[in-house]
């Protein structure tokens, strides 16, 4: 049995690190550890072609360079020119003059351009002359399952076209849905990925033999969502089941410092309260800072802190951050941390508040748990299947909800979990890609044999290990 694993976008970006590109960087870097399992080999669609990838990480030194860069400005990102627009048209001579606005948005544009055609030159003239090293051509085999890891939705029509004849060649499919917020939430995220995202799950719904989650929250949610839109007989065709997620931040450096700005941060012997991940509608960073308003209006010295890439739909509360009296003073936005310097946070800050209204899974979550690090969370399902009895919970009506649990943290000094226990034996990234592939190898086996069961979870693998 081969497990063919699909890394494209992980490939063509190897320094995004966001919870998608984490997750497929730190399984295909782990394969070689478990080809007992079965023949693993990660591939990626270039060219009207499949090839395998001998190394995620660019040799040349020059490409490493275009990647960063391209990874640090934000440029990966069509429209990410409208974000450096509003943030300088906002201010001076452009804010007073709509001619001014209209030359800066040009020129922008033209930058944007630009820069996208040098990165796209340069990637090509090194990929190609990694052809054979890097990346090496294969051919699909009877028996072959592809496993679509990545951001799938992003594959190009040519290779959906290619992926439905490898099914017809009876080669079985399978997906990793690591959410179905653009089905479920669509006004939390940009038009144009609710629209590609609609359009691949059509498409993959019929299509993949099999699914596999991140929680099993979203697995029931997408075998319901599935389940009911089929005109077939639920789970006589289909595999769903789910695995958990690695807790370790596998960009951690031993020999890279923390930039003086980061350790200098914590230097005032004030209680910081730490959210993480992209700054996004669905992240809710807007009721924190609402809950920390009451916070400071009733004189608690404490501080806020929001770490992660500035997204979409977040231009409003990007200026209220950055207007806001408290800034820089107990409201602090680091959006470039290193995940050496991520760490560092994780170890010195009093608690992680994470007020998401929805989620796949909530990797932050598990990072702070796994170092001992409180968590204040929204009450969602998937944050009760991952935090259990460890974390407090509060309700997303009202910002006075979390702001009593802070309030009650700090003048008691108890956490106000179920359970205290501060070392939990959360997964590695070892133990998630272990699952994983156990996992798809046991179903692949009961699709191969006509077991017509909805649910197998492998019973060497223990996934309710919290």
């Amino acid at each position: 049995m081969r497990l063919l694993i699909e890394c494209s976008f992980v490939y063509h970006h190897p320094h995004f690190n966001m919870g998608i590109q984490r997750v497929v960087r730190n399984i295909v870097s782990r394969i070689d550890k478990f080809q007992d399992i079965a023949d693993i080999v990660p591939i990626i669609f270039k060219n009207d072609k499949i090839y395998e990838v001998k190394k995620i990480k660019p040799d040349s030194r020059i490409m490493l360079f275009v990647n960063l860069l391209h990874y640090r400005i934000g440029l990966y990102h069509k429209k990410r020119y409208w974000i450096y627009y509003r943030r300088i048209a906002a201010h001076g001579l452009f804010h007073a003059s709509p001619n001014l606005r209209k030359v800066l948005l040009i020129l922008l544009k033209l930058l944007s351009v630009f820069f996208n055609i040098i990165y796209h030159a340069v990637s090509c003239f090194c990929e190609k002359r990694e052809v054979g090293k890097r990346i090496v051509e294969i051919t699909i085999q009877s028996g072959d399952v592809l496993i679509l890891l990545d951001s799938s939705w992003g594959i190009s029509p040519y290779f959906i076209d290619k992926i439905n004849d490898m099914k017809k060649r009876g080669i079985i499919i399978v997906s990793v849905i690591y959410d179905l917020i653009p089905l479920t939430h669509p006004s939390f995220c940009s038009d144009g990925h609710v629209r590609s995202f609609q359009h691949w799950f059509e498409w993959i719904s019929q299509t993949a033999d099999g699914f596999m989650t991140i929680s099993k929250t979203i697995r029931d949610q997408l075998q319901s969502y599935i389940c009911s839109s089929s005109s077939e007989v639920p789970g006589l065709h289909q595999r769903f089941d789910y695995f958990y997620l690695g807790s370790e931040l596998d960009l951690v450096e031993n020999d890279e410092s923390v930039r003086s700005k980061v350790k200098t941060f914590f230097h005032n012997n004030r209680s910081v309260y730490l959210m993480v991940g992209t700054i996004e509608p669905r992240k809710n960073h807007g009721y924190l800072l609402d809950a920390f308003e009451l916070l400071w209006q009733n004189g608690l010295n404490v501080m806020l802190c929001f770490v992660g890439k500035v997204g979409w739909k977040c231009s409003s509360l990007i200026k209220r951050v950055k207007t806001h009296d408290e800034y820089n003073r107990r409201l602090f936005m680091f959006n470039d941390l290193t995940d050496t310097e991520l760490e560092y946070f994780y170890r010195e800050s009093r608690c992680l508040v994470f007020p998401s209204f929805v989620e796949g899974f909530g990797l932050p979550l598990v990072e702070a748990m796994q170092r001992g690090l409180p968590a204040m969370v929204s009450d969602i399902p998937v944050f009760r299947e991952v935090g259990g009895d460890f974390v407090a919970y509060f309700e997303l009506t009202k910002p006075e909800y979390l702001a009593a649990l802070i309030s009650e943290f700090e003048n008691s000094g108890e956490f106000s979990a179920v359970q205290k226990k501060r070392e939990l034996p959360w997964l590695t990234w070892d133990d998630c890609t272990k699952q994983f592939l156990t996992k798809i190898k046991y179903h692949v086996v009961a699709l191969r044999n006509n077991v017509s069961i909805t649910r197998i979870v492998h019973p060497s693998i223990n996934i309710d290990n919290k």
